[in-house]
């Protein structure tokens, strides 16, 4: 499959002379001809937003159209789901739109690239985003950086919250805590210290350097060390432990000793590789 990357939603919006180029159109499509994109990142709808739009669209209308493709028996929406749900609220009978032929990859790129310029998707749906163009599209996280225009060690650091259990996904979801936060809890051992330790950070407002300093301080204390392990080597286990963001054991014998590096997924695995090979 060809991956058409970094386009930008500028490729898809056509000024006067860019029109014929890129093959999109403006028209005024009827909303019952339109269906909601299945390719849709973005899963919550804040309710409150959605209502300042549809007073913001009453007063002065649809300033930006809507994407579309077309699909049989109609289109389906690329991009613009907010103002398309609250055109439909609204009850109006059609709406402007930018028809535009793309395939079902650059469908779920295009969504994706939207959401995020307008930073409207939580890390958890950014992340799911992304497992979907490498699962289902084969995108490379090297592809998938330059699609998006941010750094692959962000794409990386992202799909690591996929790892966390569900209840801590869900909390990010809701803004109960935060990435910096999800990625200081990242290194503990398992799900249950994971979830309490989330549990901890909301009952006491804790910042991110807090948490961080906290967990330091747990993965001390919780490392089982052999009487040969001086502060030298748990100063080490605990560098490594902060510079590949996951659980590191430093294993220290007489003569010889090993370093036990602990990976939750294959893409964390990917990650953890990249940064000692640099």
């Amino acid at each position: 499959m060809e991956k058409r990357l970094g386009k930008g939603l500028e490729a898809l919006i056509p000024g006067k002379t860019q029109e014929a180029a890129t093959g999109a159109r403006i028209s005024k499509l009827k909303i019952d001809t339109i269906t909601p994109n299945k390719f849709q990142p973005r899963k919550k709808f804040a309710d409150e937003k959605l209502t300042d739009l549809k007073n913001s669209i009453k007063e002065k209308g649809i300033i930006q159209p809507i994407i579309v493709r077309p699909v049989e028996g109609g289109y389906e929406l690329i991009a613009g789901e907010r103002r398309f749900r609250a055109v439909k609220d609204l009850g109006y009978e059609d709406i402007p739109a930018i028809v535009k032929d793309v395939g079902d990859a650059d469908s779920l790129e295009l969504s994706l690239i939207e959401n995020i310029q307008r930073e409207e998707l939580n890390p958890v749906e950014e992340a799911h985003a992304y497992l979907e163009l490498i699962e289902k599209f084969k995108f490379s996280q090297d592809e998938i950086s330059k699609a998006v225009g941010k750094d692959k060690s962000t794409v990386s650091n992202t799909l690591r919250l996929l790892t966390l259990p569900g209840l801590i996904q869900e909390y990010i979801s809701d803004s109960l805590i935060s990435m910096g936060h999800a990625k200081a809890i990242l290194p503990l051992a398992t799900e249950r210290a994971k979830i309490r330790f989330a549990k901890r950070i909301m009952k006491r407002n804790l910042s991110v350097r807090q948490t961080e300093e906290l967990i330091k301080q747990r993965l001390q204390k919780t490392s089982k060390r052999t009487p040969e392990k001086d502060e030298h080597l748990a100063r080490i286990e605990e560098d490594m432990q902060h510079f590949l963001g996951t659980r590191v054991k430093v294993i220290h014998g007489k003569k010889r000793g090993r370093i036990e590096i602990f990976y939750y997924s294959n893409e964390d695995l990917d990650r953890i590789l990249d940064l000692i090979r640099k």
